[in-house]
């Protein structure tokens, strides 16, 4: 039976990291990959973590199965970040614990599916698993276009979509540091979005993966906060794989928002079935070491310390891409400052990524995406000659 099956695509992704790693030259530059570096190039354990391990080892007594709902003091934690002072919504805000934030996109858009969901619309570009995982669950894809030319969010394209969705469809919404382009809405652009997502009763499925990596940790999630503010029910899924350096863990959390809070534990109920269904329960480590940081003070404010840290190195590699614009026609590298995150694509063709990475040994995504933080003081320089060469033939 197994002889039935056909041959699938490379990850285009993987097979990046496996030239990239095969590559002898000693300069090669990884922009692939979509990790946080440090300005020399590594991807530390965050200090704040290490001390919730820490913590962690000296006081665990049992590793005995969590259920399917995980750990709830690291979900309940995370809430006054994700939500504000009035974190529940009076009651009508919970969740649980995921693999991931791909594991609480999936489990949202699985439970969305059990009630009556067929279409979802999404922005292109987006990351490629938000697709992969809608096409798996057998519901349509509708698209529309993300991002304007000059670098700046498609809201009219987005508001189109929703005003053009049908009962019972979803809209897929990046919460900040939209991946892969950086381009955000702006805190006006989300009020506008809010109303008409109130206006036409669709479904938000906001996915934030990257809050406290592009202006702030409530800067980062105004937007999302809006939105629930408009809207009687959203799902949200939450990623710590970025702002904690937890990527080998998976840590991530699924919720819900409800009409109201006496349909919350239904609602709750069929998630943990569905998680149930698909990986039982999720591991335990990364998420305990992330409830700790965040009920110890002083652990929290490391942890904000070094985010703070992050943010502001990625700011300055996008200021230092900017100060280059004319030396690379055509790239508008000037836009990069008011965008936020890992990411940016530029507008390269597949010639001229193939150049940089066979002449330049420098890897990106054949989209032309980059990882912002592969960028550093010893790199930068011939990044931006590269780019000046390739774009100037």
């Amino acid at each position: 039976m197994l002889e039935q099956l056909q041959p699938q695509p490379a990850d285009a992704l993987l097979a990046l990291i496996k030239m990239h790693e095969d590559d002898e030259r000693e300069d090669k530059i990884d922009l692939g990959v979509g990790v946080y570096r440090t300005g020399e190039g590594a991807t530390p354990v965050f200090s704040a973590i290490k001390g919730a391990e820490t913590n962690l080892l000296e006081q665990q007594v049992s590793k005995s199965y969590l259920g399917p709902e995980g750990d709830m003091g690291f979900v309940q934690a995370l809430m006054p970040y994700i939500f504000g002072e009035n974190a529940t919504m009076g009651g009508r805000i919970s969740g649980m614990q995921t693999p991931g934030g791909t594991g609480a996109v999936r489990l949202a858009a699985a439970l969305a599916q059990r009630a009556g969901a067929k279409r979802v619309h999404l922005g292109i570009p987006s990351w490629p698993n938000h697709a992969q995982i809608l096409e798996d669950l057998g519901m349509e894809v509708a698209a529309f276009d993300h991002a304007n030319a000059d670098g700046s969010a498609d809201l009219a394209s987005l508001i189109a979509a929703i005003d053009g969705a049908g009962p019972g469809d979803l809209v897929l919404l990046h919460g900040c540091c939209h991946n892969p382009t950086g381009i955000d809405y702006t805190p006006e652009d989300w009020e506008v979005i809010a109303e008409a997502l109130e206006r036409n009763g669709v479904l938000p499925l906001l996915d934030i993966a990257y809050q406290g990596l592009g202006l702030g940790l409530d800067e980062d999630v105004a937007g999302v906060r809006s939105v629930l503010a408009a809207v009687p029910e959203a799902l949200i899924a939450y990623s710590c794989d970025k702002n904690f350096g937890l990527y080998r863990d998976r840590v991530g959390a699924f919720y819900v928002m409800a009409q109201d809070g006496g349909t919350l534990d239904t609602i709750l109920s069929n998630a943990n079935a569905l998680a149930r269904a698909t990986w039982s329960m999720p591991p335990d480590h990364g998420a305990a070491a992330v409830r700790i940081a965040l009920r110890d003070p002083d652990l929290t404010s490391e942890w904000r310390a070094e985010l703070d840290g992050m943010r502001e190195r990625m700011r300055d590699v996008r200021r230092r891409l900017a100060a280059a614009d004319g030396d690379a026609p055509g790239l508008n590298l000037a836009a990069l400052t008011e965008q936020n995150g890992l990411f940016a694509v530029l507008p390269l063709d597949r010639d001229q990524i193939a150049a940089l990475r066979e002449e330049h040994a420098i890897y990106m995504a054949g989209s032309g995406r980059i990882n912002i933080a592969g960028l550093h003081d010893g790199n930068i320089a011939k990044f931006i000659t590269a780019l000046a060469d390739v774009t100037q033939r």
